[in-house]
C-alpha cells in the first residue's frame, strides 16, 4: 500500500501539513481514536509505503519512518461550544502574520479561494484562553477534518502567533465528518508545556453545538 501527498496539501513549504498526513495514515487503523506520531516531515509528491503491522500502521520513506499510527483512548473533554457569530468575531482578532515557512499552509496560510481551508483562529471574547474560527466546509473527508483541527492548536499553545512550532503527535477522534456546505466552528486551547514541547486541545463543532471531532496535540519548538 502506498500514499502520496500532493503539493496542494503542504503545511511548511516543503512538506505535507501534519494534520492532513496524520489523518491519511489514521484511516488504516480501526479504532474510535487514533494516535499518530510524526517522526520525519512528510515529503510531498512521491510514493510513500504504508505498512500495517498488527494494530500499528507505519508510513515509510525508504528506510525512514515518517509516521506511526496506533489505536488509543482519547481522554479529553471539549469546551462548551462556540457560536458561529463568536467564532467570526474571534477570527478578526488574529493578526495575519506568518513565519515564511508557513505562509502557504493548506490549513492556516494564504491561499487562493477554495484552495485551502483558510482557518484563522483568534481569541474568543470573554473565554480566554480559548481560540476559534468558523469553517465553511468545502471538502468532506476524514483527513480534511484532521487538518482542520491541526493548526488551530499551534495558535493556542502559547507560541506568538503561529510561531515556528511543528506538530509532533496528534491524537484524534472523528465522530462525524461534516458535509460540504456545512458551517462549523473549530476551537483550540492550551494544555500546558514542558520545555520545547507545547500541548494543545482542539475541537470541531457543528453549528448546532454537536462535537464532530476532538484532538490533543504535542507541538515542538525547533531549536
Amino acid at each position: 500500500m502506498h500514499e502520496s501527498f500532493a503539493r496542494r496539501f503542504r503545511g511548511p513549504l516543503t512538506s505535507a501539513n501534519g494534520g492532513y498526513a496524520c489523518g491519511r495514515l489514521a484511516t488504516y487503523i480501526r479504532s474510535d481514536a487514533v494516535e499518530v506520531t510524526l517522526r520525519l516531515p512528510p515529503p510531498l509528491e512521491r510514493p510513500l509505503e504504508v505498512r500495517v503491522e498488527g494494530d500499528v500502521a507505519l508510513l515509510l520513506d525508504g528506510d525512514g519512518v515518517v509516521a506511526e499510527a496506533r489505536p488509543v483512548v482519547l481522554d479529553l473533554e471539549p469546551p462548551d461550544p462556540v457560536s458561529v457569530e463568536a467564532a467570526e468575531a474571534a477570527r478578526e482578532r488574529q493578526p495575519r502574520e506568518w513565519e515564511p515557512e508557513f505562509r502557504e499552509c493548506f490549513v492556516c496560510g494564504e491561499r487562493p479561494e477554495g484552495d485551502g481551508l483558510s482557518l484563522h483562529v483568534g481569541p474568543v471574547a470573554g473565554r480566554d484562553p480559548l481560540y476559534a474560527a468558523p469553517w465553511q466546509v468545502g471538502e468532506s473527508a476524514p483527513e480534511i477534518v484532521w487538518a482542520a483541527i491541526d493548526c488551530p492548536g499551534a495558535y493556542a499553545s502559547g507560541a506568538e502567533g503561529r510561531g515556528t512550532l511543528v506538530l509532533g503527535r496528534m491524537t484524534a477522534r472523528v465522530a462525524r465528518v461534516p458535509e460540504v456546505g456545512e458551517t462549523c466552528v473549530v476551537a483550540s486551547w492550551p494544555l500546558g508545556e514542558d520545555g520545547r514541547k507545547l500541548f494543545a486541545g482542539t475541537a470541531l463543532f457543528a453549528e448546532s453545538g454537536e462535537v464532530l471531532a476532538l484532538a490533543k496535540q504535542i507541538w515542538i519548538e525547533p531549536r
